[in-house]
């Protein structure tokens, strides 16, 4: 190959423009790579592209970041290899509590089983390459790892143990399965069974064991507070701000400043208010209406988050790599520093703030007449809360101070009546879960667990918030500017057809064909709503839908029955919303925003949001093992709340605690699980356990270290373990 065909590179003059000294681009390496039709020495591969002296180590470097991409791969013998020649496939390693794992390819194809043995080279978490190489015993395909692409973790926590003076940590993550080994004087003044951070000297490997040095103490297991601190590091969720954070979170006024006002639409005098839970500390939204001859004028004014958080400033950087707010019991690890998050930011009562505000004017029916968006300056006139805004509905004298509001309140529900109305006609889905809140006592420890009731001022907010969110998603499309949608799809097939099959056993039926809308789910929902297995029936048809998530394809929201919808009310604790801001202030100047790749926020936002989730449900589950330690041996009411192919889930009646019956606590049988129809069937006595049956369960065992609570059946079953 001669200098002629160096100058061919396609990409050359894109290379030229980010390099003074271009090397060859990625692409027409692997052409090079793939026009030999073998693999090919390193040497061999430098001088075919004329690779200077001076190039050697920059080439080099990009050979191996082509490596760590999963690009290309060297054989035994060091030759380079293209990957796609070699048919490997690259994903993403998901490790079992029980050992094995599997592999989520990156272009969507399904799993790959991976046994222990090849799980021992591994983390969960890890990006590897893959060869397939036939099916297990169960029928599922089967890899076996040929390379470790990327190292998910740098470091774990977990607790220490000592057993023969060797020292070692096991993971709090149940999906890393190997031990980690201390080596001596590497334990950081620890003592077996305190818990810790490891730092990952050695990662885990065909011959090695994972090797890690102690790097910070966290303390005992039972320790106030400690729950937290584990689900902090366990999903790497970042907690601390860093300096230049703290700083340039430090250097904003604490109040507005007329400057600042100047541009904007002075709405000091309309008498928004905020309405929140109780224990809420950060205010995104304040709403007020008014008449707008026979229909309403709907202001939501959200905090100006974009106007102090500037793209890809520190404040910025870090938001983005949190995601969103984190709020576990007692505690919450914001978005923003507090400056921000609860101060500048917050639409506290009886201070300027800046804002977006969303102004509406809906007709009679809840229809939209018009809507715009512009900067403003408000004046929060009260901090309400739902159980205020609810008796203040009931009774007029529970106003107290705030009785000159009452009539804007009595206002804003008459709206709220009004979009219901026009939701139930939209044929949105109205599921009817129940929430939990977790009431400590002066230890630190659950007191009691109490359903949170959702009253009509959490609908009325949610309507509002509804609104401004509709506009927002239908305001960026209209103006052709790119965003991030909440999007929700439809159910698949093979959750359609396995919905279909279980309503069938109840003598219903889901309309609307093979693409039913959410007008059918509604419908089948008010049918049902009487009935005794109510709650069994919508739990089945909500697990036939997807998850929601950020997307910049619009495909609509199926739950919520919109066309459009994205998240623009809450920018303190959410950075989608954040970058909706951010690209309504560009379409209002008349030009574009753009943050870089809106697919890679999209699923970057979705990930730190199921995050979020996980690290949530992880303090949740230890906080209520903790509170039924002392409960071992005491009977229960319960339903069950899961089938699977080990057991039952239960959740108990009142106290809003789960735990499982094995399949091995069942009867003598054997019981089969019979997923579609989500229920097991001993074989010989045709005894059945179905998804809502009730049961009479007795609290066997409690185990804290990995927040599981094991159920046996208790006398008679209340109404499950009926023959078929």
């Amino acid at each position: 190959m001669n200098k002629k065909a160096r100058s061919l590179d396609p990409h050359l003059e894109r290379e030229m423009q980010k390099y003074p000294n271009p090397l060859p681009s990625r692409e027409f390496i692997l052409d090079t790579l793939a026009s030999f039709g073998v693999p090919v020495s390193i040497e061999r591969l430098s001088e075919s592209l004329e690779i200077e002296p001076h190039e050697t180590d920059s080439f080099g470097h990009r050979l191996k970041a082509m490596e760590r991409d999963g690009q290309i791969m060297r054989n035994r013998k060091g030759a380079i290899c293209v990957v796609e020649k070699l048919d490997l496939i690259k994903g993403k390693v998901q490790g079992h509590p029980d050992g094995f794992g599997f592999l989520i390819p990156d272009d969507g194809s399904p799993d790959l089983f991976l046994s222990a043995k090849e799980m021992h080279k591994v983390f969960h978490g890890d990006r590897v390459m893959v060869r397939e190489i036939g099916m297990d015993r169960k029928g599922r395909r089967e890899g076996a790892i040929v390379e470790v692409l990327d190292r998910a973790n740098s470091r774990l926590v977990g607790r220490l143990y000592v057993e023969h003076s060797v020292l070692f940590v096991v993971a709090e993550d149940k999906r890393i399965n190997q031990d980690i080994l201390v080596p001596p004087g590497e334990h950081g003044g620890a003592k077996p069974g305190q818990v810790v951070t490891i730092e990952i000297i050695e990662q885990p490997s065909k011959r090695m064991q994972p090797i890690g040095r102690v790097v910070e103490i966290l303390g005992n297991y039972a320790d106030p507070g400690m729950e937290i601190e584990i689900a902090l590091r366990k999903h790497d969720l970042p907690h601390v701000f860093p300096d230049d954070v703290e700083k340039a979170a430090a250097k904003f006024p604490k109040k507005v400043r007329k400057s600042e006002m100047e541009g904007r639409v002075d709405i000091r005098h309309l008498p928004l208010v905020t309405i929140d839970g109780e224990t809420a500390r950060d205010f995104d939204d304040a709403v007020y209406c008014e008449k707008a001859g026979k229909g309403y004028r709907l202001y939501v004014a959200i905090a100006d988050v974009s106007h102090y958080v500037k793209q890809k400033g520190a404040l910025d950087s870090e938001a983005l790599k949190r995601g969103n707010s984190v709020y576990f019991p007692r505690r919450v690890i914001p978005m923003l520093p507090e400056a921000l998050s609860n101060e500048l930011c917050s639409l506290n009562p009886k201070v300027d703030r800046l804002c977006m505000v969303c102004e509406m004017v809906l007709d009679g029916h809840g229809e939209f007449k018009s809507y715009k968006f512009y900067a403003a300056v408000m004046h929060s006139h009260a901090r309400l809360t739902y159980t205020k805004v609810a008796a203040m509905l009931e009774n007029p004298e529970a106003a107290g101070e705030h009785a000159a509001l009452l009539p804007d309140i009595r206002l804003l529900y008459t709206l709220y009546g009004v979009l219901a109305k026009a939701r139930k006609k939209r044929g949105a889905i109205d599921f009817e879960t129940i929430e939990t809140q977790m009431l400590f006592n002066d230890q630190g420890k659950i007191e009691k667990i109490v359903p949170v009731v959702r009253n009509d001022a959490h609908r009325l907010i949610e309507e509002c918030m509804l609104a401004a969110n509709v506009c927002a998603s239908e305001f960026l499309k209209k103006h052709g500017q790119a965003a991030l949608y909440r999007i929700h799809e439809g159910p698949t097939p093979e959750k359609l057809a396995n919905l279909r099959n279980f309503l069938k056993e109840f003598g219903l039926d889901l309309k609307g064909g093979d693409e039913p809308h959410a007008k059918d789910y509604a419908a089948l929902l008010d049918k049902i709503r009487d009935r005794p297995d109510a709650q069994l029936l919508q739990t089945v048809m909500l697990r036939s839908l997807q998850q929601a998530v950020y997307s910049p394809e619009n495909v609509g929201h199926f739950g919520l029955a919109y066309e459009s919808y994205t998240h623009f009310t809450s920018p303190i604790r959410r950075y989608p919303d954040l970058l909706i801001h951010r690209a309504i202030k560009a379409a209002l100047d008349d030009k574009k925003y753009s943050p870089g790749s809106w697919v890679e926020l999209g699923a970057h936002c979705s990930a730190t949001e199921r995050r979020a989730d996980e690290a949530t449900r992880d303090v949740d589950a230890w906080l209520k093992c903790y509170w039924m330690m002392d409960k071992v041996g005491m009977s229960f009411g319960g339903s069950i709340s899961g089938v699977t192919g080990f057991g039952l889930f239960v959740a108990l009646d009142d106290i809003y605690v789960e735990g499982l019956v094995h399949i091995s606590e069942l009867g003598a049988d054997y019981f089969h699980f019979d997923q579609g129809l989500h229920q097991i069937v001993g074989e010989r006595t045709k005894t059945r356990f179905r998804l809502g049956d009730r049961l009479r369960v007795k609290v066997a065992r409690v185990d804290l270290e990995t927040s599981k609570i094991d159920f046996v059946l208790d006398a008679e079953p209340l109404d499950a373990g009926k023959k078929k």
